[in-house]
């Protein structure tokens, strides 16, 4: 029994798996915009080779460095946990680098340390992002094993930008006597405290490192890094009450959340949320880009319409790649908008078009009396209302995600400041909207009948009331189209 409790903590199940198959692909797409995963190995202080990967825009922007989160993985976990990282952080310019530690994945090493040597395995890949001058600022995601990990490194680096940890312990003694209590070991005291202690002479003999030694509470009071806790509340493995402690001594900038969950259950999308937020504030990363090229000629030609003053072709662009990709039904796995075979002018399009805009007015559902206006909700950068989890107590649930989720690049400020700009392209849409919105004509005998009907008095609307309401409608018509390609779900190519 106790050799299966040292081997619980430093020999856990090995995640052994293909990085083709259970990564993200060498080149893929999310929300609208290309990506690739660049595999190297890094070796450590201890001469073990570290399979690492790293999650970059493809193509990398020239002259216009990145920040990057190092994801962390837990005790039995691998690099593939942080699929989950990249579908988060991606969209907001902020690349992910994943590694398997020392002991864990495909990375040499016979055993795992709990974060006590994983802290010098993190050193080497931070050296490594140094090094590279398209990154600048650097933050780190840990879970279990690897938020303790983030925490021990975190202490010797104050050049860290920011911190999320997730279900970090206080102190491995203390865990190992609380694990005694939740597996029901029927032992008096006494006897664990003496099985604990040769546990300890075996552990250090074996993976080079004191249990005695691994204690965060050690490390937090001196640390200044901005952090953000998480802890499960159903967590019985590692109990909240580790994470309150932390929190409790932790100096620097904090804040701590607690979610419904166990230790291995994918985390709510709120979390995500406020995680994405987090290193947001924390990096700093450039503001993201179109979503689409900026040389656009060659596409569309917006003719008469360019003389509008102010004018933002790049939204009238994107509308027209939004309502044709709608048209077609078809998931786009390439940045670039659809290729077509001819220049045509806006006023085509529009007409061409005014049947699928007519399927996205029928579709969207959106209120227009007072109580509701027009809005959308404002998420952080690149969140996702599903998004796939990859833990290590899933690994039947790994690989490619089935869908990537879209992307909210514009916040509702900047669907507000629409909604008053843009007025050529306002008319522009009011156009095909007038075809959309009219009835079917009535047969003449039903038209007599409904002048027949019709008091011979009553008043003819004025122009401006019509005029108004089509500049109303044509507003309407936008924000779903924007909602519609903000929204769009892509798939991987």
């Amino acid at each position: 029994m106790i050799e299966q409790f040292i081997n619980f903590v430093i020999r856990p199940p090995r995640a052994e798996y293909n990085p083709d198959q259970y990564l993200w692909e060498k080149d893929f797409t999310l929300a609208g915009r290309t990506y690739k995963r660049q595999d190297l190995e890094l070796a450590n202080g201890r001469g073990h080779t570290l399979h690492c990967s790293h999650y970059v825009p493809s193509p990398f922007p020239e002259d216009t460095p990145l920040p990057c989160v190092i994801y962390c993985h837990g005790n039995s976990g691998c690099r593939a946990d942080a699929n989950e990282a990249a579908v988060i952080l991606l969209p907001s310019n902020i690349t992910v680098f994943t590694l398997d530690f020392s002991g864990s994945g495909l990375s040499d090493g016979d055993y795992v340390s709990l974060g006590w040597h994983e802290r010098d395995d993190l050193k080497v890949v931070v050296s490594h992002l140094r090094s590279n001058k398209q990154i600048s600022r650097i933050g780190l995601w840990g879970r279990s094993m690897g938020a303790v990990t983030s925490l021990l490194y975190g202490a010797e680096d104050p050049s860290i930008a920011g911190m999320v940890l997730d279900s970090a312990f206080s102190n491995l003694f203390d865990l190992m006597m609380e694990l005694v209590d939740v597996y029901k070991i029927r032992l008096p005291k006494f006897t664990v405290k003496m099985a604990v202690q040769y546990m300890r002479r075996v552990i250090q003999k074996k993976a080079k490192f004191d249990i005695m030694d691994l204690n965060c509470l050690q490390v937090a009071p001196k640390t200044f890094i901005p952090a953000l806790f998480g802890h499960a509340i159903e967590d019985k493995f590692i109990q909240p009450h580790h994470s309150d402690i932390i929190f409790k001594s932790y100096s620097g900038d904090k804040n701590i959340i607690k979610f419904d969950g166990d230790h291995n259950s994918s985390r709510p999308q709120f979390y995500y949320d406020s995680v994405s937020i987090f290193f947001y504030n924390v990096l700093h990363p450039p503001q993201v880009s179109s979503v689409y090229p900026s040389k656009l000629d060659k596409y569309y030609d917006l003719g008469d319409l360019k003389i509008g003053a102010g004018m933002d072709e790049s939204v009238l662009y994107e509308i027209i790649a939004g309502l044709r990709t709608a048209g077609t039904d078809a998931a786009s796995s390439s940045s670039a908008p659809p290729s077509i075979s001819s220049t045509k002018f806006v006023g085509e399009f529009l007409s061409e078009i005014a049947p699928v805009t007519s399927v996205s007015m029928l579709n969207e559902e959106i209120s227009i009396n007072g109580d509701d206006p027009l809005h959308f909700q404002d998420k952080p950068n690149g969140q996702n209302d599903e998004c796939c989890s990859y833990t290590s107590s899933n690994r039947e649930s790994w690989g490619r995600c089935s869908s990537l989720g879209g992307s909210d690049e514009e916040t509702s400020a900047d669907c507000a400041a629409a909604n008053n700009s843009h007025q050529m392209t306002l008319k522009a849409l009011a156009t095909p909207l007038r075809s959309i919105q009219q009835k079917p004509s009535d047969p003449p005998e039903e038209k007599k009948k409904k002048k027949k009907t019709k008091p011979p008095t009553a008043p003819k609307k004025p122009k401006r009331e019509k005029f108004e309401k089509l500049e109303a409608l044509s507003q309407r018509l936008r924000l779903c189209i924007l909602k519609r390609v903000n929204h769009r779900r892509h798939h991987s190519s």
